[in-house]
């Protein structure tokens, strides 16, 4: 029995070890559009939104879509329809009525705190406006954090344009300067990345070609903005890419608080 156990053991063993490397990854968000260069006339745009270990696979939860903002190619707010959330995914309709490029983003601006009343740990998560109201005026050890998220993907029927891509001086943004509808694999993208508007220098930059779970290698870079924001990515395959950043501190228009500023975007390249 003893001599049976062993061969066990070390089998349970491996398992854990190969194991804890997919427990321990942090789950990402992420939109997938089922198209992002488009032709003709009148075209539509299907969006999945979740939140899950496997880029772009459905095993998690859904990301929520209170947060939508759709800039169409006039720099006009656009309507999203058909929205529906399940078990694993949401899912929302863009109707693309004009010529040009769209700019499809979820947007967060939130704040969590942490705070002692007479000796018990308290937490609370909202409005920035609501705050001054949510913290007793008793309570101690108080911590705040302000937290900026911006999640997005771009579509493009026709010729692209750049309206839709004005920053908005709010949070973590990505400013093309190679247009996000326009990628080509073994070719070299050029982007920037702002913060309140202005370049954000020494951001570390993940970036990650989705399909994942059919290959050995996750196909993972890990790249850095220069003094003036500015990021190239060398595309090397053609595929759905997933990209993340996140700034932690810096001044935050909340008094007191810390901040945490994320950028994720979801870009098509295509092939040569």
């Amino acid at each position: 029995m003893k001599t049976l156990l062993r061969p066990l053991c070390a089998a349970a063993a491996l398992t854990a070890m190969l194991a804890a490397p997919m427990a321990a990854q942090a789950h990402r968000q992420w939109m997938l559009p089922s198209m992002t260069v488009l032709s003709g006339t009148d075209p539509w745009v299907t969006v999945d939104a979740a939140v899950s270990n496997d880029l772009f696979v459905f095993e998690h939860v859904p990301m929520r879509l209170d947060g939508l903002v759709i800039t169409g190619p006039d720099g006009a707010a656009v309507p999203h329809q058909n929205a529906a959330t399940g078990k694993y995914r949401s899912t929302f309709d863009v109707q693309l009525s004009k010529p040009g490029t769209y700019r499809i983003a979820s947007v967060g601006d939130g704040v969590m705190a942490s705070y002692k009343l007479a000796g018990e740990q308290k937490r609370w998560r909202g409005a920035a406006a609501d705050l001054p109201t949510a913290i007793p005026a008793e309570a101690t050890d108080i911590k705040i954090t302000h937290s900026q998220r911006r999640i997005e993907t771009f579509a493009t029927v026709g010729e692209p344009t750049t309206e839709a891509l004005a920053p908005t001086g709010k949070g973590l943004e990505l400013a093309p300067v190679t247009h996000p509808n326009d990628l080509f694999a073994g070719e070299t993208a050029q982007f920037r990345l702002l913060l309140d508007g202005q370049p954000a220098p020494g951001v570390e930059v993940t970036v990650i070609r989705g399909a994942g779970r059919y290959r050995d290698d996750p196909g993972e870079m890990k790249l850095t903005t220069a003094a003036d924001g500015l990021l190239e990515i060398n595309w090397a395959e053609p595929g759905m890419y997933w990209m993340e950043a996140e700034v932690r501190g810096g001044k935050s228009p909340i008094e007191g608080a810390e901040r945490m500023a994320v950028y994720v975007g979801t870009l098509e390249v295509l092939p040569e």
